[in-house]
């Protein structure tokens, strides 16, 4: 058995060369921090509900996660009134480091590929797309793009990567029977959601007010949230089979991304 712990659904899927080079060279560390496995203990005080999602989730007995590479595949588009477009896109998180690599690959009116890169690092968020990989059509920083990426951070460790929370830098609240919120700091930055348990116990929504919309009028803060749609078992533990991406805006719902889930690997060293 090699080193990472490997949940492919798919065989031979390998990321880009673009993405492996810029994953390589981002210098990211590699190993866990721990190799003890996880212990019903390391769930003592933690709510109810954060226990059920743990357990379901089939972190009690294994290592801790200090790495996830996932490939996605599905549609996004770039406006509710804009046209879905093919995607696929592959993603790097470390946990060491809190960070995040994320490659996005569109073809616009199903011909013309645009590369969009969402980038976590030191604290700092950036999402940048170019058309042909050439000329710039976004490019954006700041502290609403800061906290966004570090979200999407905890929305990734949540839904694949579990272990991943098992740190001091996260809390954990009750909030009823079916649901609890999780917060994360990093960077003196803290960010939190409220994750919707299914009758089984793993997640079904992931809802948070710490994104910011790009709207017209420049960014506003809004409610987002990733909707899972159905569940498999792979390697003995749950993986959601897919999910979308959904803005909650004042005039109605706008889901912007349907994705399902390729492939996921656990704790693999960057640029592998």
């Amino acid at each position: 058995m090699s080193a990472a712990t490997s949940d492919r659904t798919r065989a031979g899927s390998r990321p880009p060369r673009a993405f492996t080079r810029r994953l390589a060279a981002a210098g990211l560390p590699a190993g866990p921090s721990s190799p003890a496995p996880v212990t019903e203990a390391d769930l003592a005080g933690l709510p109810p509900a954060a226990v059920r999602y743990l357990v379901a989730m089939g972190v009690v007995g294994r290592p801790r996660t200090w790495s996830l590479r996932a490939h996605f595949s599905g549609r996004f588009r770039l406006g509710a009134d804009r046209p879905w477009m093919p995607c696929d896109a592959w993603q790097y998180n470390s946990v060491a480091e809190v960070a995040r690599l994320y490659r996005m690959r569109l073809l616009v009116g199903g011909v013309v590929p645009m590369w969009g890169w969402d980038t976590y690092r030191h604290g700092s968020g950036r999402m940048l797309g170019k058309v042909l990989g050439l000329v710039t059509v976004a490019d954006g920083s700041g502290p609403e793009f800061d906290s966004g990426e570090l979200v999407t951070w905890l929305n990734d460790a949540v839904l694949m990567a579990p272990a991943m929370l098992l740190h001091p830098r996260t809390r954990w609240d009750d909030r009823a029977e079916d649901r609890f919120a999780v917060s994360v700091t990093d960077a003196g930055r803290t960010v939190s959601a409220v994750v919707v348990l299914d009758g089984l116990g793993r997640p079904r929504d992931f809802r948070t007010t710490d994104r910011w919309a790009d709207l017209p009028g420049g960014p506003v803060r809004t409610p987002w949230s990733t909707p899972v749609h159905g569940w498999t078992v792979v390697g003995g533990r749950p993986r959601p089979a897919a999910g979308a991406a959904v803005w909650h805006l004042p005039d109605g719902e706008y889901r912007y991304a349907v994705m399902s889930i390729v492939d996921v690997d656990l704790d693999v060293p960057p640029g592998r």
